[in-house]
């Protein structure tokens, strides 16, 4: 079974996360949440709180992951720019050949630990300046450039599911979500 790690952190976007986990645990991901400073409840940006399945650290000792995916909100995305954990995790997942994801301020995330380097993206456009530099920024919804996937907003997470479905799972897997959640393509 294909699966998806999902770093949280303190004032994610709970929406990006949530949203992500939800659609590709429809298309039979193996999907864990992982709390940056353990098990218990995170409270995100807009008051939500979510409670990680295991902390960062015993999720990285449970082995590899086909996708690690980075949600935004601003103090999520601050937070886990500063671990060293998530610097390592990120880095040996990009060596490895492995799926890295980010929505909105989440590529920012990919900036500090510099994985991903010289790759198309895209982000929320608030941050869009700080990513100009070390890649090649698009304002897509959706940004897939190799391994890399990138998107905008809580607004653009069922595409950016979708997206990372069909990366792992094939464009027919990704499509036969598309009807049944009724989403708007």
């Amino acid at each position: 079974m294909p699966s998806a790690l999902v770093l949280l952190a303190e004032g994610a976007e709970e929406m990006e996360a949530i949203i992500c986990v939800d659609v590709l645990r429809r298309a039979n991901i193996d999907v864990t949440l992982a709390g940056l400073n353990g098990t218990a409840p995170i409270t995100c940006c807009k008051n939500v709180k979510v409670v990680p399945d295991k902390s960062l650290d015993d999720a990285l000792k449970g082995g590899s992951y086909d996708v690690m995916i980075c949600p935004g909100g601003e103090k999520g995305a601050q937070l886990l720019s500063e671990s060293q954990v998530v610097g390592k995790a990120l880095k040996d997942q990009e060596k490895a050949g492995r799926f890295l994801a980010a929505v909105c301020a989440g590529p920012l995330i990919f900036l500090a630990h510099g994985v991903g380097k010289g790759k198309k993206v895209t982000s929320h456009p608030l941050v869009a300046g700080k990513l100009k530099g070390d890649y090649k920024y698009l304002e897509d919804r959706v940004v897939v450039d190799g391994k890399f996937i990138t998107s905008r907003a809580p607004g653009t997470c069922f595409e950016f599911a979708l997206a990372i479905i069909e990366q792992i799972q094939g464009k027919d897997k990704a499509k036969s979500l598309i009807d049944p959640l009724l989403i708007k393509m």
